[in-house]
């Protein structure tokens, strides 16, 4: 890992924001109004952090498990790099909205995991305390999102479970400006990045990067 690939994370959140606002924006929302006893920023960074703490974990256990498979076979690790990059190609065209690449992700996650997920929601709810707002934040992290989903593949490559943490969490952070604004700040951002020239450039940037990845892995196999 490099920081080539943390930034490419970043972007990856960064432009999947909008994406984000539709999927996570109206529950951080309605959680903040939920919510009396605390502060409604408060909420948003516990509800935030908890959500970004799950992509860490997330990307841990993903690295785990690929660099188990890598140690096992090389051409497993070639491989991996290889899907890496062609999920980057598919969230390049997903954020430039050419296509909805990633909709079959999310369809197959909410059938497998969040279904039983969702069910430890009523422990949660109301949200009166600072521990419930992070662990709400924590459980729908875990929302079917196949941007999400698609930035996990990527940590299949990573050596370690703790690098494949940090790329979660550089996803992340890419995603909270948009999540933690609120009012017309959140407007002129949403606006920003939905604008057609943001979404042609930060897509064109993961989809040469996954095209990079694609190449390198590809000249593995062959070699």
């Amino acid at each position: 890992m490099n920081e080539v690939s943390l930034l490419s994370a970043l972007i990856m959140g960064l432009a999947g924001s909008g994406h984000c606002l539709v999927m996570c924006g109206g529950i951080a929302s309605s959680l903040q109004l939920a919510s009396k006893q605390l502060p409604s920023l408060v909420v948003a960074i516990l509800y935030n952090v908890g959500r970004i703490s799950s992509y860490a974990l997330a990307g841990a256990l993903v690295a785990l498990l690929g660099a188990s498979l890598a140690k096992q076979n090389t051409m497993i690790a070639n491989v991996l790099q290889l899907m890496s990059g062609v999920f980057m190609i598919l969230i390049g065209i997903y954020i430039m909205r050419l296509a909805s690449t990633l909709k079959w992700l999310e369809s197959l996650a909410k059938s497998l995991i969040w279904q039983h997920i969702v069910k430890l929601n009523k422990y949660l709810v109301p949200i009166n305390t600072k521990p419930k707002a992070f662990l709400y934040g924590v459980l729908w992290g875990w929302l079917p999102c196949g941007l999400v989903y698609s930035a996990l593949t990527w940590t299949l490559q990573a050596k370690s479970p703790f690098e494949g943490a940090l790329i979660m969490l550089a996803f992340g952070a890419g995603t909270l400006p948009a999540l933690i604004a609120m009012g017309q700040s959140a407007l002129l951002l949403q606006k920003f990045i939905n604008h057609l020239v943001t979404r042609i450039i930060m897509g064109n940037l993961l989809i040469w990067y996954g095209v990079y990845l694609i190449i390198i892995a590809t000249d593995k196999l062959v070699h």
